[in-house]
């Protein structure tokens, strides 16, 4: 005679509540894209350019975007209009008038 086995089915495990707390995240601000056009080119190299000429002597663009309350990418945008018209000149990694 074959002795058979019978199946057994475990019972189920209770659900475990859990009260996991959901993190808060913050979003950061969305950043306004720099426009770019001559107008606002030409604005940040002045922007630029006054800061510089306040400060009398050299800044790196994170100084320059502090001071002028500017983002980096604007710093950037007026210096490259200041370096290609020669009013500013590299200095040991830091930028001042030429």
């Amino acid at each position: 005679m074959a002795t058979e086995k019978k199946a057994t089915k475990a019972a189920p495990k209770a659900a475990k509540k859990t009260t996991a707390k959901k993190a808060t995240v913050k979003k950061a601000a969305a950043k306004a894209a720099v426009e770019l056009n001559a107008t606002n080119v030409g604005y940040r190299a002045g922007d630029v350019y006054q800061t510089l000429a306040a400060e009398n002597k050299a800044l790196t663009p994170a100084e320059i975007a502090k001071a002028a309350k500017i983002s980096a990418e604007e710093v950037y945008l007026g210096m490259g209009w200041l370096f290609k018209e020669g009013k500013i000149k590299d200095e040991d990694n830091k930028v001042t008038l030429a």
